[in-house]
């Protein structure tokens, strides 16, 4: 007989697999999530980086908003994937995982793991534009940009997870998440520096997982020279914070698995 953590792994690896492969059997997803970033990048990058200076550091406003963007591309690929679990659940195949041997933890990590490899493809696809806002790929912190990026697309798909669940309705789910995320996204740093004149501000960036993704994508793009305006001086404080965003919001997806049918 197979023990119980082969039966997990087995479990979490189909869980995986299938998303992956239903994703790239859909490559309309891809221009989807790709195409608004894209245009919003280029039409609000130009639209304001002749008002838009950084002291200390060559940049437009299209080189500063590019980091933003990408973890827009990962924000809304991973709010979308995570929706997969409210229709897994409605034609019943998620109750058919849960029948099996598989633990609901295994459920829960196939299904977030499958999503953020989602979200994470067509993030780097998105990074392999950044010649276009003047970045270097040799002078980039691979490894800090895929620690940041992937924490981060765990963490998001995680608590898109906990939140299908929880709500198990598309309407539902689509508007907590925008008036949720978006507005996370909005005062991450993405757009606009942190204000120091601004304690409420401040306070809203420091508190903000995405704020630290951002932070973290800046440093690795700068290749440590990032602009003064991130909201953490050491990538791996944003590192350890998006590590415990990704581990909280696995417990709690976890949890509502467990106790909600």
């Amino acid at each position: 007989m197979m023990s119980a953590w082969r039966y997990d792994v087995a479990t979490t690896w189909v869980l995986w697999r299938r998303d992956l492969i239903r994703f790239l059997k859909q490559p309309s997803r891809i221009v989807g999530a790709m195409g608004q970033p894209l245009i919003f990048w280029f039409v609000i990058g130009a639209g304001l980086s002749p008002n838009f200076e950084i002291s200390n550091l060559e940049m437009d406003y299209q080189a500063y908003f590019y980091p933003g963007v990408v973890l827009m591309v990962l924000l809304f690929a991973a709010i979308f994937s995570s929706m997969s679990v409210i229709e897994d659940r409605r034609i019943g195949f998620l109750q058919c995982v849960m029948a099996g041997p598989g633990s609901r933890l295994s459920l829960v990590l196939g299904k977030c793991f499958g999503a953020s490899s989602v979200a994470l493809i067509q993030a780097l696809l998105f990074v392999a534009l950044a010649p276009a806002a003047g970045f270097s790929f040799a002078d980039t912190d691979w490894l800090l940009l895929g620690l940041s990026m992937g924490l981060a697309a765990l963490g998001l798909t995680a608590f898109g997870f906990f939140m299908a669940w929880l709500l198990n309705n598309v309407q539902a789910y689509h508007a907590v998440q925008m008036v949720l995320l978006v507005p996370l996204w909005m005062i991450s740093g993405a757009m606009f520096p942190p204000q120091p004149d601004s304690p409420v501000f401040d306070a809203l960036m420091t508190y903000n997982p995405i704020a630290h993704a951002v932070s973290t994508v800046r440093h690795a793009m700068y290749s440590g020279m990032a602009p003064e305006s991130t909201v953490v001086s050491s990538p791996w404080v944003g590192i350890a914070v998006l590590a415990a965003f990704a581990l909280i919001s696995l417990v709690a997806a976890s949890r509502v698995c467990a106790t909600r049918r």
